[in-house]
């Protein structure tokens, strides 16, 4: 009986101990899972107040680059956590560079399903009124990852630019000021190549007829629009002065255009321009040799095209700057009729004490 005992004691005995054993083991299990779970699926970004961010990733980043991003930027709770997620998911090899939108209490799981898939959110590049390629390029710099250096060597780089059709003194007017959708990481051969697909967009067959009544070239009209966008900031007056300037290259007399003169001499704040001014020897002195300059003299605005495509029909072929100082400009028929109001124009211009 004693030997009987002993032995259901020790049976007892094991069979608690398994039971012990078993809820460890599940205990084990379940706070590991727990906390699998946690690492995978729990909020781990936190960007404070703000619902969404934006995560920016260069090009050529590796894991280790993208986790130190997101730190710098205190966007994580749980650094160590993420990075066992991308070990996991294998992000090292799916890395894909670009801008991301990513959301206040993401979690580690969804992040990484959003960098790996390459799904980038689309920024909005706008870009106008610009006279010279170096500030072109630190306007389209500061907005995709390319660097101004690499936009601004190709588009100084005449060999390259030849298939486009363009050279580096009209390679401007290709790039038609509006608000594109683009890819943040853009290099600098992508953006002139998505440039010159939006340009031949926009000269449609319409436009391309009324260039060709007025026996210009998209290129040509451009030149004249930058002139004209120069002259005026008035919109309803930029037909009128286009068609002075249709109307004197019809005659062969020269532009006399002072923002060509200002353009040559490299100096836009210029509001007086002087005999000596005229004097400067350069193909874009419309006061000493004829015709259109080589090329835009900036960026040339939709809204100048047009201008020039749909100018007025008139018999005006000079305007000068209204003495009323209004921004609009008064426009004359016959030389004598514009040096009366030229006149009119200086002798306001010596009130105000404006000499230069």
């Amino acid at each position: 009986m004693i030997n009987l005992f002993r032995l259901k004691g020790v049976r007892s005995k094991k069979r608690k101990f398994i039971v012990i054993a078993v809820m460890l083991v599940l205990v084990v299990t379940g706070t590991v899972f727990i906390k699998l779970y946690q690492d995978v699926y729990s909020a781990n970004i936190n960007l404070g107040e703000e619902e969404t961010s934006f995560l920016y990733i260069p090009t050529h980043s590796n894991q280790a680059d993208v986790l130190r991003i997101l730190t710098e930027n205190n966007w994580l709770k749980n650094s160590t956590s993420l990075q066992w997620v991308m070990e996991k998911k294998n992000y090292a090899s799916h890395i894909h560079p670009g801008r991301y939108q990513i959301k206040n209490g993401m979690c580690n799981n969804e992040l990484i399903d959003l960098l790996r898939s390459g799904v980038q959110s689309p920024l909005n590049l706008t870009f106008n009124n610009t006279r010279t390629l170096e500030e072109f390029a630190g306007k389209i710099a500061a907005q995709i990852e390319a660097d101004s250096i690499s936009i601004l060597s190709l588009l100084k780089d005449e060999s390259k630019l030849q298939k486009y059709g363009f050279a580096p003194h009209t390679i401007i007017g290709m790039f038609i000021p509006n608000t594109y959708q683009v890819n943040w990481n853009l290099s600098a051969e992508n953006f002139i190549d998505r440039m010159n697909t939006e340009y031949a967009k926009f000269w449609n067959a319409e436009r391309l007829q009324k260039a060709e009544i007025l026996g210009l070239s998209p290129i040509e009209i451009s030149t004249l629009a930058s002139i004209v966008d120069e002259e005026t900031i008035k919109s309803d007056e930029k037909k009128r002065v286009a068609g002075v300037y249709m109307n004197r290259l019809k005659r062969k007399i020269k532009l006399d255009a002072d923002p060509t003169l200002k353009f040559a001499l490299g100096d836009f704040t210029i509001r007086r321009v002087l005999n000596k001014h005229k004097t400067i020897d350069s193909p874009y002195n419309t006061y000493k040799y004829r015709g259109l300059p080589p090329g835009p003299i900036r960026q040339a605005s939709i809204s100048g095209i047009e201008a020039v495509l749909n100018c007025e029909n008139h018999k005006y072929y000079y305007f000068c700057a209204s003495p009323e100082f209004n921004g609009y400009h008064v426009f004359a028929k016959s030389l004598r009729e514009h040096n009366q109001n030229a006149r009119r124009y200086q002798n306001a211009l010596n009130q105000r004490g404006i000499m230069k």
